[in-house]
């Protein structure tokens, strides 16, 4: 069965941190924004061929919508604090957890050249099989 999965680019905003607001959580300093956006080894292209590789669509026939999801990419790569914030039903956003729960570690994001602990939501559109 073919996985008929798309995932569109982060829904966070990366460029210079301008004020206390790109930090997130201040007692445990997770940014929204940086300079230097962390990254999936390999680029973007190769998280989303990992993420189709893994993710197992439920069997529900012509299944479609999106699964966002937010996490936080610690200053050494690792994903916590992994969740839905929306699904589609059907499992689809425990198995959307899941997934991220077997990445390898990124390349964290940077403020002057130091890994800082940074948000990141993503969407990942679901389609039927073609």
């Amino acid at each position: 069965m073919f996985l008929g999965l798309l995932i569109f680019g982060s829904s966070i905003t990366f460029g210079q941190v301008k004020s206390p607001k790109d930090v997130v959580n201040s007692k445990m300093k997770v940014y929204k924004a940086t300079e230097a956006k962390p990254d999936f080894p390999g680029g973007i292209q190769a998280f989303y061929t990992f993420v189709g590789n893994n993710f197992r669509m439920p069997d529900e026939k012509d299944l479609k919508g999106k699964v966002f999801i937010t996490f936080i990419v610690e200053k050494d790569g690792s994903l916590t604090d992994i969740k839905t914030i929306r699904d589609i039903g059907y499992g689809t956003g425990e198995e959307a957890v899941r997934v991220l729960k077997l990445s390898p570690k990124w390349i964290p994001g940077e403020i002057d050249g130091k890994p800082v602990r940074v948000q990141y939501s993503l969407p990942i559109n679901i389609q039927p099989n073609s």
